[in-house]
């Protein structure tokens, strides 16, 4: 028995975490793709089975008040808010991160005020980020300027109303400075928003600990939520009443029943919501959020972290030389809970890779990436991919 399988068995028989994957509905597959989309947690098949045939079949719309369907968008909230290191009443669920990304960054730049004439976003951000910051420059009159984390604290002055970051790199599995990003943005007179779908059920956000303003994630990937689960906006606390939402619905309305034709918004972080919630996917995210009872964000990093270190200890030790690159940093404070690898032929390698049962995910051109989720993941599995990354890489 080789070294790494050893050391892995080791490492999984001191794992405190291990018993966690008894919460997920998993197969033999080394599934590694959690920072796309999260496993299957156990509890929910039968409990969209009673949303279903329960209280949408039999109680109907008397669900929305006996089967607590109206509070859902701000419970389920609370229940995110101990993960990102939030106090309760300040995030709502619902909508797509795009959409809550648009509402957090028009309204950032309302907040900033009308000399604030610039946005900054990261450079190296997912897409739809970029796409919508463009947009919110346009419809707000705005300059936006494209620089990547490090060049945010230079990049900032007089002008700048809002900046809009990525906590982790999609692409490359950094973690960004989200304490000194924000202490810079704020020394400035802006407003900090920040992207938490790579980070949020990953490693500890410390939102409120930090001052952050307005923060946006989704639910699908460590928080395993499912496919399309809905996005959830946090507004800190004592910036919810400047909260000027660019999509004010009626579920967002003071009196929402009262059908006026003037809008006047909610208290708190309800006016984040827009319109009328998706109940089947949302109470389907309610559930899955179970499986984090009793389960410490920080314990959830540590094992991230030597998870990790070991994938990487063991692609270093069956890859070929030079067949692949790490562009995730070495550095704990700057890793999130991603390994990617750069390989010339990377797209082929991941099909072969998921052919003999490693599940990871391929970005194009050249990177193969691998997300582990320590409420599932283990040490033999780290073990298992890199070896089978060896063999396809190898020839063999």
């Amino acid at each position: 028995m080789s070294e790494p399988v050893l050391k892995a068995e080791k490492l999984d028989a001191a794992d405190d975490l291990a018993p966690l994957r008894d919460r997920f509905l998993l197969d033999d597959v080394v599934y590694l793709d959690g920072n796309s989309l999260g496993a299957l947690p156990a509890g929910v098949p039968d409990r969209v089975a009673d949303v279903v045939r329960r209280q949408w079949g039999e109680l109907r719309i008397r669900s929305w008040d006996e089967s607590g369907w109206w509070t859902a968008p701000e419970r389920i909230g609370d229940r995110i808010a101990p993960l990102v290191g939030a106090a309760a009443g300040q995030i709502v669920v619902g909508d797509s991160t795009s959409v809550n990304i648009f509402k957090a960054l028009v309204a950032a730049v309302r907040m900033a005020g009308e000399d604030r004439t610039e946005i900054l976003v990261d450079a190296s951000t997912f897409p739809t980020d970029g796409y919508i910051a463009s947009s919110v420059a346009r419809l707000t009159g705005r300059t936006l300027r494209a620089v990547t984390p490090a060049e945010v604290p230079a990049a900032l002055s007089g002008r700048t109303a809002a900046v809009l970051l990525n906590h982790v790199d999609y692409r490359t599995g950094r973690l960004h400075d989200l304490p000194s990003l924000t202490a810079a943005v704020h020394a400035a007179g802006a407003v900090a928003v920040w992207d938490l779908c790579h980070s949020a059920g990953a490693l500890p956000v410390g939102l409120d600990e930090h001052g952050v303003d307005l923060a946006v994630g989704c639910t699908y990937k460590y928080l395993n939520g499912g496919p399309g689960a809905p996005a959830y906006l946090y507004v800190r606390r004592s910036l919810q009443d400047r909260f000027d939402s660019p999509l004010p619905g009626w579920n967002s309305h003071v009196e929402p029943f009262g059908m006026r034709p003037e809008y006047a918004p909610a208290p708190g972080a309800l006016r984040g919501r827009v319109g009328t919630p998706d109940i089947l996917s949302m109470l389907a995210l309610e559930a899955a959020l179970e499986v984090w009872d009793g389960v410490s964000i920080d314990a959830v990093r540590a094992k991230s972290l030597a998870l990790t270190d070991f994938f990487l200890e063991c692609v270093a030790a069956y890859v070929p030389g030079g067949r692949v690159e790490s562009l995730t940093p070495v550095p704990h404070e700057e890793r999130g809970s991603q390994v990617a690898l750069r390989c010339a032929d990377a797209g082929d390698a991941m099909k072969r890779l998921i052919e003999r049962g490693v599940v990871g995910d391929f970005r194009a051109p050249d990177v193969l990436r691998f997300g582990f989720t320590p409420l599932y993941v283990g040490f033999a599995d780290a073990e298992r991919a890199a070896r089978v990354l060896g063999e396809v890489l190898g020839g063999a």
